[in-house]
């Protein structure tokens, strides 16, 4: 918000002299945020400085009129300067910035050759020194306003401060010149002149214009003044139009400038309507879902059952507290208006604007909060500024139809800003800061307070509190680290999420962080089953986005996204991966009906609430595809493969701390997997994951490359780790064996290692795959397993009889249980 310190100055008593940094400071401390503090002075470079016209010669021969002017602006030689505006006469005083000097946005002057003629210099408009938006022509100064070649800055009124200020959203009284002067007397503990405390006529018996409200929620005040017969073509005021310029709003028309004049004074949004282009009595209502309306903008807009509306007969005319409608708007002839200024409810505007999209400076302080109590006030400044601007004849008529409910008392703790500032304040001292925001202040302990009409955000004590800090000071709160207490160690879930994160990374995957939004498609592009649980997701009532409304069911969805993403950037060889929480939803629970305010909830209410929370396990994803080994020098690349996935797998899970005994491998169908390369990772023989390639109907839904691969697990169906024994290091030298066993192709090698380890005993050290082989020679439907064997013993070096013995009991455990032979015998 932008507004001047001439300004700020009628209201409350500053120094004379008040430096930028000085007023910059005292806002900051105050807590408002400074965007910058300009002086209008400094807007234009070089001198600005009065001329008198002394000749204007007409030139002729172009597009559009010109003038050959000579200006004395007291230098010894007239200034010769050509210019285009027609408003203005030998003898006249006007506005001349010379050569070398600059207009604000940069504009340089110079002195140039023109139409055939010498300029050197401007005689400027209020447009081209930013005071006003009129363009029509030259300012022309009143005869005595200055002798030519003096400094005209401060008679055109660019001797001005422009504050620009960021208002927060909880202080909506801060957006006027009311408010920041208010604020800058507690600064400077200087007088304050209320605006909005000026004496206005009441309501009469007899209205003067028929008005029916139907809504008090929505609109709890709505207050009417006619003026008639005024004149339709009264400028507004320099000066008016300068502030509203500064302010960045854009001067219309007498009647509408006054109105947003009013609203940057006191903070009242107003609005002004054509009384010959009203049909019948005014009427406030909610909108018929559906209904119509074409803003001040050109729009329009269909109506929400939400929104407010001002009617006449015809229908609606104004969204209400928003913008006005086209069919009773200002015109240039206008004569007879009427001006409303109302209270609207913040909640409903601030949806209503937010719908609509149409941010007015109206809607942005009614949804910040006005003061309910400025509505005659501000129709008897409004009326006052047009009838002595424009005439006309004021309707001693008023109407006020006032539903306000006055603030409720708020109870404080005399000692609650003591113990949340950390400050001492006594009981006087909290009453006295609490006075100067306008609160009425009762009883010793608690204290009764009273908020004033213009603070609505002041509802609980600790807004109370927070303005005890602000006024009494920020600086006055000491800065005290606050103590350190015992720590706390990660618990056992975060230790294994950090530590299969890590695990990843270090084995060439690259974590990445997805929003857990989905769109309702996903689950069709997995391929999942018309009874596939994963397909119940929780929907989200107000989503970031409309496409992606649904909570993720598996991190699949999101990582194949970012895969994808990554895909279209160039990127060919990925190993992404991700851990974070899906969404279950419980499909038997009912959501409870809606909790009052009056009281807190109850252990039923609790337990009912609790239910429909979706079950929120966290999981791990990772996915692949390109190059798992890169192709170079060295030889070719090896492409990812579902074994890759599974070995990422095992890799999450021997960092979780589970040894290889306990993860079982086995072949199985779980969509998105393709069915024959797809494989259930267990856990102490329950299924807590499944990896492999997914299937290729999948990899087209989505447009990833071919033979791309994934895994996912469930982390917290994991068993916890057991505490890791130490296992003792023989010295002694180990038995290598290696042996190859021929078993049905449809047998897996997990099922084969398992009978060995189990078969070899205790001598067994180690067992590792190393060959897969399958020929028309060793015959259809067979594969030969090649597992190399390690024996060791702790006390002593094995006999060859020993290590022989055992790995024939391993391959008579192998052969007994799933088939196996050994290859040649």
């Amino acid at each position: 918000m932008k507004l001047s310190l001439s300004w700020l100055r009628e209201y409350v008593e500053l120094p004379a002299a008040v430096s930028a940094e000085e007023l910059e400071r005292k806002l900051v401390d105050l807590g408002i945020e400074v965007e910058s503090i300009v002086d209008q002075a400094a807007t234009v470079v070089g001198d600005l400085v009065v001329g008198r016209v002394l000749e204007i010669e007409e030139l002729t021969g172009f597009k559009k009129p010109i003038r050959f002017t000579r200006v004395d602006v007291g230098n010894p030689e007239p200034q010769e300067i050509v210019c285009g505006a027609r408003n203005f006469s030998v003898g006249d005083l006007v506005v001349v910035i010379l050569p070398g000097g600059e207009l604000p946005g940069g504009f340089r002057i110079g002195a140039r050759k023109t139409y055939g003629r010498n300029s050197n210099g401007m005689i400027c408009s209020a447009a081209e020194l930013g005071l006003s938006g009129d363009h029509s022509g030259i300012i022309v100064l009143p005869e005595g306003a200055g002798v030519p070649g003096v400094d005209a800055r401060p008679i055109v009124g660019l001797d001005d401060v422009i504050l620009d200020l960021e208002i927060t959203p909880d202080r909506g009284y801060q957006m006027s010149v009311r408010g920041i002067a208010r604020e800058l007397s507690y600064a400077y503990a200087s007088a304050y002149t209320d605006p909005g405390a000026a004496t206005a006529p009441g309501a009469t018996a007899e209205a003067p214009w028929p008005v029916r409200l139907d809504d008090t929620v929505g609109c709890d005040r709505f207050s009417a003044r006619v003026v008639r017969g005024i004149d339709p073509s009264a400028p507004s005021p320099e000066w008016m139009q300068r502030r509203l310029v500064t302010a960045g709003v854009r001067t219309i028309s007498l009647a509408v400038d006054i109105t947003n004049y009013v609203m940057l004074e006191l903070g009242q949004p107003m609005h002004v309507f054509d009384l010959n282009l009203l049909r019948g009595g005014l009427l406030v209502r909610r909108a018929n879902a559906g209904e119509k309306l074409t803003t001040l903008d050109g729009v329009a807009r269909v109506l929400d059952a939400e929104d407010m509306v001002i009617c006449d007969d015809s229908g609606p005319i104004s969204l209400a507290a928003v913008m006005g409608g086209e069919t009773s708007e200002v015109q240039p002839d206008t004569v007879d208006v009427l001006l409303e200024a109302a209270h609207w409810d913040p909640v409903m505007v601030g949806r209503t604007a937010r719908r609509h999209k149409l941010f007015s400076e109206a809607a942005k302080r009614w949804e910040r909060g006005v003061d309910p109590r400025l509505t005659l006030v501000a129709l008897d400044r409004a009326v006052a500024l047009l009838t002595g601007h424009a005439g006309g004849t004021v309707d001693e008529r008023v109407l006020d139809l006032d539903h306000v409910v006055a603030p409720a008392p708020v109870l404080l703790d005399t000692t609650l800003a003591t113990r949340r500032i950390g400050v001492a304040y006594d009981v006087e001292q909290v009453t006295t800061l609490l006075g100067q925001v306008g609160c009425a202040v009762r009883g010793v302990e608690p204290l009764e307070v009273t908020p004033p009409s213009w603070r609505p955000d002041l509802v609980a004590p600790i807004d109370l509190v927070e303005e005890v800090a602000r006024l009494g000071g920020y600086d006055a709160i000491p800065s005290i680290l606050p103590p350190v207490h015992g720590g706390g160690e990660l618990t056992p879930a975060q230790t294994r999420r950090r530590t299969v994160g890590r695990a990843l990374a270090e084995n060439g995957y690259v974590e990445v962080l997805s929003y857990p939004f989905v769109a309702p498609g996903v689950a069709d592009a997995f391929g999942l089953a018309d009874d596939d649980p994963r397909r119940s997701a929780v929907r989200l009532t107000n989503p970031l986005s409309e496409q992606e409304p649904l909570l993720r069911t598996s991190l699949l969805a999101s990582l194949a996204s970012t895969l994808k993403r990554n895909l279209g950037r160039g990127e060919r060889d990925l190993a992404l991966y991700e851990a974070g929480t899906v969404f279950l939803p419980h499909l038997t629970a009912v959501a409870p009906p809606a909790l009052g305010v009056d009281h807190g909830p109850s252990a039923e209410d609790w337990t009912a609430a609790n239910a429909i929370v979706p079950e929120q396990p966290w999981h791990l994803a990772a996915v692949l595809t390109g190059e798992a080994a890169p192709a170079g020098w060295w030889g070719a690349g090896r492409p990812a493969t579902w074994s890759d996935a599974i070995e990422a797998a095992r890799i999450a899970l021997s960092a979780a701390g589970l040894t290889p005994d306990r993860i079982t491998v086995r072949a199985a169908e779980h969509a998105p997997w393709h069915p024959g390369r797809c494989a259930a990772i267990a856990v102490d023989g329950t299924v807590i994951g499944y990896a492999g390639e997914l299937h290729p109907g999948v990899l087209s839904a989505l447009e990833l490359p071919k033979r791309t691969c994934a895994m996912e697990l469930d982390l917290d169906a994991i068993p916890a780790a057991p505490v890791t024994q130490a296992r003792h290091i023989s010295t002694f030298p180990p038995a290598l064996i290696d042996v190859a066993l021929v078993v049905d192709e449809a047998v897996p090698a997990a099922e084969v290692e398992a009978a060995l380890t189990e078969g070899a005993g205790p001598l067994l050290e180690s067992v590792r795959l190393f060959d897969v082989y399958a020929s028309a020679q060793l015959g259809a439907g067979l594969k030969s397993l090649a597992y190399k064997l390690t024996f060791r013993a702790p006390d002593r070096t094995l006999t060859v009889e020993e290590a022989v013995a055992a790995r024939d009991a391993a391959v008579a455990l192998a052969s007994s249980r799933v088939g196996a032979s050994l290859r040649g015998a």
